[in-house]
């Protein structure tokens, strides 16, 4: 179904967030990780400053979650390259030193906020998503396509009113699928948007999760196979 979106919705920056994080501290790495993915963003992960910077040069994500004390290369030095060479990256460092002098230097550096360690997850959480909002173009604040509705401040969506529950990689495959406008999104790019790095590109994943959508949506069908393109709404 490609019918227009509403055009008359206020317009915000919430958008679908792809986050790097770059930690050496496996424990803290995979915690974060999950967190961010339970939170509904697909979620690389670096554990050191040269695979950090292949991994930002490669899959471009929206923010870098950034530890300072990087090994191979210094978390500095990614900040300042991911500064000059993604502009539309946004860097949140952390690190263990927290004063004054070591938020000044790092936002000097390029990076765009800074948090100490030990931190609360539900602050990070919602940095990470201040920042994901900047690094993208404004766009309506709940998506409609018809009488589907998707709010992604509130991860709702309804469809004639009934409230649709949706696992977190259906909600992100719908949004990816509707803020386009009807145009269509390829099987890379719902990879790319609702998985990670680690997800094998011959899954059938999209699939499954495509059909899934479609009983829960319900009739008439709202998502359309293009063959050997991908889907759209």
């Amino acid at each position: 179904m490609s019918t227009p979106h509403n055009q008359a919705a206020p317009f915000t920056t919430l958008r679908k967030v792809r986050v790097l994080v770059a930690e050496d501290e496996r424990r803290v790495a995979d915690a974060v990780a999950r967190g961010l993915r339970r939170e509904g963003m697909a979620v690389d992960v670096a554990r050191d400053g040269a695979d950090a910077l292949f991994k930002a040069r490669f899959h471009r994500p929206d923010v870098l979650v950034l530890d300072r004390d990087l090994p191979e290369v210094h978390g500095d030095e990614v900040c300042a390259t991911v500064s000059a060479e993604l502009p539309e990256t946004r860097v949140l460092m952390l690190t263990g030193a927290s004063d004054l002098g070591d938020t000044v230097d790092g936002l000097a550096l390029g990076a765009d906020d800074y948090m100490g360690k030990p931190f609360a997850f539900a602050e990070l959480v919602a940095r990470v998503r201040a920042l994901g909002r900047r690094s993208g173009p404004a766009r309506p604040a709940v998506l409609r396509a018809g009488d589907l509705e998707l709010d992604p401040a509130r991860r709702s969506v309804t469809r004639a009113g009934r409230r649709v529950e949706l696992s977190a990689k259906e909600l992100a495959v719908l949004e990816a699928l509707m803020e386009v406008g009807g145009d269509v999104v390829s099987n890379s790019e719902l990879l790319r948007r609702a998985w990670d790095e680690h997800t094998d590109p011959l899954t059938n994943s999209v699939r499954m999760t495509v059909m899934k959508l479609r009983r829960k949506l319900g009739d008439p069908p709202v998502i359309e196979t293009v063959p050997g393109a991908g889907y759209r709404v």
